[in-house]
């Protein structure tokens, strides 16, 4: 039996502040470090040894894992940092205050853009300090492969194929991929095969690990560490 385990960064400064993020890189909130260090316990808690590390170029994602990895007292020897796990990018209401946005447009309309499969909001325009071509750590991606918005459809289309090419085979090892909120979603959709509809009602918790127990590449059992947060999660 292998072990994959996904598990959404902390909460970041943003989340605190309720604004739509993305790509945008931001810092830990102090209950995000902590919620990254609780995780760093369930984790170690297994007994078990992991191999392979992974986290998106954001550092909300990076340091999650350090957190993670320095409670559990694993060194990071293994950690691949790839752009194709990053958040997904939402245009023109990124920096924006989620309930601010659902008073001008509606909740339906900003329901829509955040959790619907294939509509993206409008466009960042690349003027903007928060368009990744103006943002540091994405000066090694290709400009092409820089969206200006996605939808979560646009997000699944480029963590799955790594997933597919980096992860993947690598299941008969166990793994733990520190990654964001939409990230996870693509590979929930994948991985326990959810319908559109299911998607969009999946709520990916901050700093709560995904346990998901393989055997040959299959899925046989998938479980939140921290119960009392999953309860009224949906789980394999």
């Amino acid at each position: 039996m292998s072990h994959l385990i996904l598990v959404r960064h902390g909460q970041s400064e943003w989340n605190l502040e309720n604004r739509f993020t993305g790509w945008v890189d931001v810092d830990l909130a102090a209950k995000g470090k902590l919620e990254a260090c609780k995780a760093g316990e369930l984790i170690k808690e297994l007994n078990l040894n992991f191999e392979y590390f992974y986290t998106s170029l954001q550092k909300r994602s990076i340091e999650t894992l350090d957190l993670i990895l320095n409670t559990m007292r694993v060194k990071n020897q293994n950690v691949v940092n790839a752009w194709e796990l990053n958040e997904r990018h939402y245009g023109a209401l990124t920096g924006l205050n989620k309930d601010e946005m659902k008073k001008l447009y509606g909740e339906e309309k900003i329901h829509i853009f955040r959790r619907s499969w294939d509509n993206p909001p409008e466009a960042l325009k690349k003027t903007s300090p928060y368009h990744p071509l103006n943002i540091d750590i994405y000066k090694s991606v290709p400009k092409d492969k820089i969206p200006d918005t996605e939808s979560l459809k646009n997000t699944y289309e480029r963590v799955i194929p790594y997933y597919k090419k980096n992860i993947e085979p690598k299941l008969d090892r166990n793994i733990i991929v520190s990654a964001h909120g939409n990230s996870i979603r693509s590979l929930c959709k994948y991985l326990f095969n959810l319908d559109n509809i299911k998607i969009s009602n999946l709520e990916i918790p901050t700093g709560n690990p995904l346990l998901i127990e393989t055997e040959k590449g299959k899925i046989k059992n998938a479980s939140y560490l921290d119960k009392e947060r999953a309860k009224d999660l949906l789980v394999y």
